[in-house]
């Protein structure tokens, strides 16, 4: 009797496109929220985008059903989700600071949110050198669009579910706003060395950096609580350059 496997079922294979489709849509919800101010559910719906940009690669490997049209959808999925998006959310917040900022002229006010342009342009970008360049299997270079996402949503996520006095006083800010907006969206085109982040397997070995990148983040926000997650990019930007330049490093 032949044994069953998943793959065997011609329909499986599109699973993995379904699922990315997933993350279009919500990436897509969220930019509808993000434009009516709602910049909180916003983020939560990128973040259920990176669930479902997770579960399409899972799922190509365990039905391995890869194929170049789930390559190209997935970078356009990530696009919205994770450049569009963000920066929608980044251009509300600049728009808000400056109009509530009474060191900031009208002019500057209208501009300065433009600042947010910047990032789906070079996630664009930065996604259409990733799916050509065969460099990057184990090491990123530039910011990937999920982590510029992560960068964005972490500092709406700080600045609402805490009293963090610094977080207050960033996300009212214009200028820090518009320049943080630009920092990330140049890091993503950079050639930066950075963790990949798919573990070679389950062991130790070889995933040193990323149990040690996993387990930082787990401390820092189970110890300094949501505030601290606008620093979870910082670090992973730290620890991935030390675990490339370092000498007796092991990626």
């Amino acid at each position: 009797m032949p044994s069953f496997r998943l793959h065997d079922f011609t329909y499986m294979k599109h699973v993995p496109n379904f699922i990315t489709c997933l993350n279009l849509a919500a990436g897509f919800i969220a930019v509808v929220f993000a434009s009516a101010g709602s910049l909180t559910l916003a983020s939560w719906l990128i973040v259920a985008a990176m669930v479902f940009d997770f579960l399409d690669g899972f799922s190509a490997r365990l039905l391995n059903a890869y194929s170049e049209m789930g390559k190209e959808l997935d970078s356009l999925a990530d696009v919205v989700s994770f450049g569009v998006a963000p920066a929608i959310i980044l251009f509300e917040m600049i728009k808000a600071a400056s109009g509530g900022s009474q060191g900031v002229s009208e002019n500057i006010a209208e501009i300065l949110p433009f600042a947010a342009v910047l990032m789906p342009v070079l996630a664009g970008l930065r996604l259409a050198r990733f799916n050509v360049d065969t460099t990057q299997a184990s090491v990123f270079r530039g910011l990937p669009s999920p982590g510029n996402a992560i960068a964005v949503i972490s500092v709406v996520m700080a600045a609402e579910y805490s009293q963090s006095p610094v977080m207050q006083s960033f996300t009212t800010s214009p200028f820090s706003l518009a320049a943080y907006a630009v920092l990330l969206s140049l890091l993503m085109v950079t050639r930066l060395p950075l963790l990949s982040n798919k573990f070679k397997g389950f062991s130790f070995k070889g995933n040193e950096w990323r149990f040690a990148m996993a387990g930082v983040t787990v401390a820092m926000l189970l110890i300094l609580g949501v505030a601290s997650a606008p620093l979870i990019i910082p670090v992973y930007i730290i620890m991935s350059l030390a675990a490339h330049y370092l000498p007796f490093a092991s990626r």
